[in-house]
């Protein structure tokens, strides 16, 4: 299957036209007359990834490998290091990022992950209702997430509507109607402020609410006929 085949199916199902401004999803790594034989998905590029890929293999990715302007490939730096394996393998990549966030991952982590219904989405946020002491929904977001500890910003003894936004969201803050809000990467600064707005914050971790990426296409791209394998690299933070 050429690879242009494959990429009108996404851009069927997550149009490309949708990624923020700032963002670079697409095709970055090959062509689109290629053929393609397999295609690994995964949340991002790493080298143990691309080591344990084989040759001619599409990788589709949530985060882009290119995201700002790169000036110079010196293949002893990242990412040009990845990007030099890549194309000795000859693996080609699509990256599906900001468009997947609106049209597949938030709705999938607020349904499939937390077990709540959807009441309203606006762009990144998607929105639901609980009625739970804030400690006790704390205590279910930790364990749905795999998350050793919950750091949270408590403004609230009981939570009764929720927005979500996975991967990092802090600046969206001061748009939310919410008593409570998840997402990822909260910062100090981003503490603070949620302290000074009366916002809940639970930090459900950048690569935690997004790692989903793989299993969600993976069942979308079944029906191509090629051999699809979620290949996901490991989070680059680890516990001691």
């Amino acid at each position: 299957m050429k690879l242009q085949e494959i990429y009108n199916y996404l851009n069927e199902l997550s149009p490309f036209e949708l990624q923020e401004s700032w963002d670079n999803s697409g095709l970055l790594v090959g062509e689109m007359d290629q053929d393609v034989e397999r295609i690994a998905l995964s949340i991002d590029v790493d080298e143990a990834l691309l080591d344990s890929l084989e040759a001619n293999t599409l990788l589709i990715t949530h985060h882009p490998i290119i995201f700002g302007g790169l000036k110079s490939l010196n293949f002893a730096t990242y990412p040009a290091n990845m990007l030099q394996k890549m194309v000795q393998k000859n693996i080609s990549n699509i990256a599906m990022h900001t468009n997947f966030d609106q049209t597949h991952l938030n709705e999938f982590v607020a349904t499939e992950v937390l077990g709540c219904e959807i009441i309203q989405k606006e762009g990144f946020v998607a929105y639901f209702e609980i009625d739970d002491d804030f400690e006790s929904f704390a205590q279910k977001v930790k364990e749905a997430f795999g998350l050793q500890h919950a750091r949270c910003v408590q403004m609230h003894q009981k939570v009764k509507r929720v927005a979500l936004t996975t991967g990092s969201g802090c600046s969206l803050m001061k748009t939310l109607d919410a008593d409570c809000f998840l997402t990822g990467d909260i910062k100090y600064h981003d503490a603070m402020e949620a302290k000074s707005i009366g916002l809940s914050l639970i930090d459900i971790g950048h690569y935690e609410s997004e790692h989903f990426f793989a299993q969600i296409l993976e069942k979308h791209l079944k029906n191509l006929g090629l051999k699809v394998i979620i290949a996901s690299s490991k989070n680059p933070f680890t516990t001691i």
